[in-house]
């Protein structure tokens, strides 16, 4: 969907009268949090906003969208739920904060009421909104916090682990739109040098998770982001040798399109291509490894953060679907977990 919108008014109920119904307060809110009234130009014409439909919607793990998917996310949490129900960890959170769930309702679970992962979210953004949001001071003790946040990550993230077929329905067509933006980028078919989307936490941490770069890790805090950056390593004749830059190499000219192709189909002399590229990825600033960059020359020699493009789009070619809403409908009423673990990251 295209909408045309008006220039923005400063105070909120104007937002509200005059952006299209089509577009919540929320989507207001966040377009005028990247492109604040004040920092437009006069001559600045009225931006156009193109939406997509919430089924087809890729920056965030559609479960609404994808029924398999669904299927896939409720038998991890189920699994996270048996394991973790009626543990000494659940069972230390009920006595700190028990008295405090609604009535009738005083048993914390995994699938309770309200869920773990409820309480989390609470707990978080109480901490956000500062201290007049706060709740009673037994939900900021460390341990409860600790405690809640190794099990919620688990049963949201723990999918994209263990599952092929989760990371492919769950994040893989985000995944494999940016790595073909990569590819693009050097084929030279691509002129777009930086590119901000804006997302989920559960997004962040399922990238990072189906990367195998999620390990021990808790759970996104607000502000939380990736960066996906793409280097080329270029020879440069001067006194200090190599130059390393961050911008990719656009050329005009023009071969074979790689970017639809998966890494296996790829000729020797398409792979040739990508030598030179390399991929990091960082979460707030941090960068992270990938295992199955560990390997040698499949990473910049010295310095294991530098994926080459080439072990990078193996590796996500891996869970990249190939027809994301026919794969959605297959396998329904199969199983949901994998007999053995498919391990992400490789």
């Amino acid at each position: 969907m295209t909408t045309h919108v008006p220039r923005p008014a400063y105070s909120e109920e104007e937002l509200t009268r005059l952006y299209p119904k089509e577009l919540t307060l929320k989507h207001v809110q966040a377009f005028l949090g990247l492109y604040p009234p004040t920092a437009w130009a006069p001559s600045m014409p009225s931006p156009t906003i193109v939406t997509r439909a919430p089924g087809d919607e890729t920056l965030f793990p559609n479960e609404s969208g994808c029924k398999r998917f669904a299927q896939l996310s409720h038998a991890f949490a189920q699994r996270c739920a048996d394991l973790w129900n009626e543990s000494p960890e659940m069972q230390y959170l009920n006595k700190e904060l028990g008295k405090w769930m609604p009535e009738g309702n005083g048993k914390i679970a995994v699938d309770g009421h309200p869920r773990l992962s409820g309480i989390m979210d609470s707990l978080n953004a109480t901490l956000a909104h500062g201290p007049e949001t706060r709740l009673p001071s037994a939900f900021y003790k460390d341990q409860v916090r600790e405690t809640i946040d190794k099990i919620v990550v688990e049963e949201w993230f723990a999918g994209y682990q263990e599952s092929q077929e989760y990371r492919m329905l769950g994040i893989g067509g985000l995944v494999r739109d940016m790595t073909i933006r990569m590819i693009d980028s050097v084929e030279g078919t691509d002129s777009t040098s930086f590119c901000i989307s804006g997302a989920h936490d559960t997004t962040l941490a399922a990238i990072l998770s189906s990367f195998g770069a999620y390990e021990k890790e808790k759970w996104p805090p607000f502000t939380s982001h990736i960066a996906m950056e793409l280097f080329e390593k270029r020879e440069i004749p001067q006194a200090a040798g190599s130059w390393w830059s961050s911008f990719p190499l656009f050329s005009s000219n023009r071969a074979t399109n790689l970017a639809q192709k998966k890494f296996p189909d790829m000729t020797a002399d398409e792979k040739i291509k990508l030598r030179d590229y390399y991929v990091r990825v960082r979460f707030n600033d941090r960068p992270v490894v990938i295992p199955g960059c560990k390997t040698p020359r499949k990473h910049l020699e010295g310095n294991e953060t530098f994926c080459t493009l080439a072990a990078f789009k193996e590796i996500a070619d891996k869970f990249a679907p190939d027809n994301w809403k026919g794969q959605c409908r297959e396998n329904l009423g199969l199983p949901g977990v994998p007999a053995v673990a498919e391990r992400a990251g490789f």
